[in-house]
């Protein structure tokens, strides 16, 4: 009998060997024992970001997104787009995990060759739509794809995560007026609300507040909902599915370094990358918490 190829096991319902990564609570522990090696190994940055978003990638890649790994193309997919590219090592395990290309190939994240670039890419690499990593435009690019998906009377949805920093580009606003105009319920945003950014806390650098507010002003949806909860995100995600008539916002409130108790709100982890004693310690937290 002829071997089958790894695209060909996933569409003939093989599932990917291992955990149960049809639970997002193993695969958000996934994603963060991933991302801490993707970046050990590279000697990347933003492992905070990464634990930070790793339970809303978990959730969407298991109850929400409508797609298929073995036809990444499918014309009727869901659309994502992780608009804060930095945490990029995130949408990589997820994607890795659910089937779209082998776990084995995440040890070659960010090395010379490699498709698998620091910030997310879409060159090459099934399931990613939109190469990202310059902060406030994804929520432009997604709130385009739902309008064309309104216009067409197509049934896909599209979902864009943001970084709560991200949100002092006025690029964001401006899509998010534009979404507001055209009444894309088809269109769900969700921001990663950890309060920090870059080199300090979002207070201290662009204070948002009163964040919720400044959404509902502009005539979106609001959901907000603890970012770490998987059944919590799973019923934000469904009440914005179900909503009609505007756009929706998930304000997930997060902890930037979950996880690992010494990176948990320590700015340090925006771009410390984890080596020595520092990475097997943290090594030793996460599988402590291992599903």
């Amino acid at each position: 009998m002829t071997e089958l190829s790894y695209t060909e096991r996933i569409h003939a319902g093989f599932p990917p060997e291992g955990p149960d990564t049809a639970d997002p609570k193993v695969l958000a522990w996934l994603i963060r024992r991933h991302g801490l090696e993707m970046t050990h190994l590279s000697r990347g940055s933003h492992i905070g970001s990464v634990f930070s978003l790793a339970e809303i990638m978990a959730v969407l890649y298991t109850r929400v997104l409508n797609v298929r790994p073995y036809e990444p193309r499918w014309p009727e997919r869901d659309r994502l787009i992780l608009s804060k590219g930095h945490a990029g090592a995130a949408a990589y395990a997820a994607l890795a995990e659910r089937g779209f290309f082998p776990v084995e190939e995440l040890k070659n994240h960010y090395a010379n060759g490699s498709r698998l670039s620091g910030h997310v890419s879409h060159k090459r690499i099934p399931g990613v739509e939109v190469s990202t990593g310059s902060l406030g435009h994804g929520l432009s690019v997604g709130t385009g794809m739902a309008l064309g998906a309104k216009m067409d009377g197509l049934s896909w949805r599209v979902y864009t995560i943001l970084g709560d920093g991200e949100c002092d580009e006025g690029a964001v606003w401006e899509a998010a007026l534009q979404a507001r105009q055209y009444g894309l319920d088809n269109l769900t945003a969700v921001v990663d609300w950890n309060h920090m950014q870059s080199l300090d806390f979002c207070e201290n650098t662009l204070a948002l507040e009163p964040f919720a507010d400044k959404w509902r002003a502009f005539g979106w949806n609001v959901i907000e909902v603890d970012g770490h909860d998987t059944e919590a995100l799973t019923a934000a995600f469904e009440k914005a599915k179900n909503h009609k008539g505007s756009p929706s916002v998930i304000l997930a409130h997060t902890v930037k370094g979950k996880g690992v108790s010494f990176m948990e709100n320590n700015i340090l982890w925006h771009y410390r990358t984890p080596q020595g004693e520092e990475y097997e310690a943290a090594l030793r937290e996460l599988e402590a918490q291992r599903p």
